[in-house]
């Protein structure tokens, strides 16, 4: 009997930071990498409606519905990231909203994967989220105890501190980042009887680069290349209240066996 994925969420779950021209939307991510595995080793189909740029209230309004007509056996979902860079976004309004999904989702019968966010105590640009981000761990840890729902606990896996696992725009994972994250949850699939057995090592450990040693100048060089490509077209973006998911459509809307 043929099982369903779902993934939902924004970037970090469309797989942005890990490129494929040949792929919808040129980006490859870690639910795909998921789903590549299961599609070849059991029988399982994908579908994949994130989309960059969205924040908690447009999964909800955009996602869940088309969601919970897909019936899927496992859904992901992953939203946040973009409400937590917004001092202002009320996280506790909008967990609330979040559990009401999750809630939908495991009352249809799906099993419910949540992701905690990123611990970004070595970032200097985004270290000052870090207790947004601890507040939305805690109530995500709240709704998964609540309705069963498994967690992959991004803010507890330390390898991702290095910089390696990284994009150039230090926002998002890079291909070498999506590849540990797929081996990660696999294993929290595995560990929890959702696949037949612990499929983690389907995925090939990432083969990292030697790490950069820059000097001041250069590294100041670099700082400024990064703020001109990818900070100020995402300040620009929150000053004109536009996304750069606004122009783009889920990559897999339906389902769909994923191979390699």
């Amino acid at each position: 009997m043929t099982k369903k994925y779902l993934a939902l969420g924004d970037s970090f779950t469309e797989g942005v930071g890990d490129e494929d021209l040949l792929r919808p939307n040129q980006v490859r991510g870690w639910a795909d990498r998921v789903a590549e595995v299961l599609c070849a080793q059991e029988d399982w189909e994908y579908a994949n409606l994130a989309i960059r740029g969205k924040k908690i209230r447009q999964v909800i309004n955009e996602q869940l519905d088309r969601g919970l007509s897909m019936a899927p056996d496992l859904v992901s979902i992953y939203a946040g990231g973009n409400d937590i860079l917004r001092p202002k976004a009320d996280l506790d309004a909008l967990m609330r909203g979040y559990e009401g999904m999750v809630r939908r989702f495991t009352e249809a019968g799906s099993t419910v994967l949540l992701f905690t966010g990123f611990d970004t105590v070595d970032s200097a640009l985004f270290s000052k989220t870090r207790p947004r981000t601890a507040i939305y761990n805690e109530k995500i840890r709240e709704i998964a105890d609540t309705h069963g729902a498994l967690i992959a606990d991004y803010w507890r896996w330390r390898e991702f501190s290095d910089l390696r696992y990284w994009a150039v725009d230090r926002l998002h994972m890079s291909a070498a980042g999506h590849a540990l994250m797929a081996s990660k949850v696999l294993n929290v699939l595995g560990e929890n009887n959702v696949t037949t057995a612990n499929f983690a090592s389907q995925i090939p450990a990432p083969q990292l680069p030697a790490l950069a040693v820059n000097s001041r100048g250069e590294q100041l060089k670099e700082d400024l290349g990064w703020a001109k490509a990818h900070l100020g077209p995402w300040i620009k973006r929150r000053l004109t209240g536009t996304s750069s998911g606004d122009t783009l459509s889920a990559k897999y809307p339906d389902y769909v066996h994923l191979s390699v």
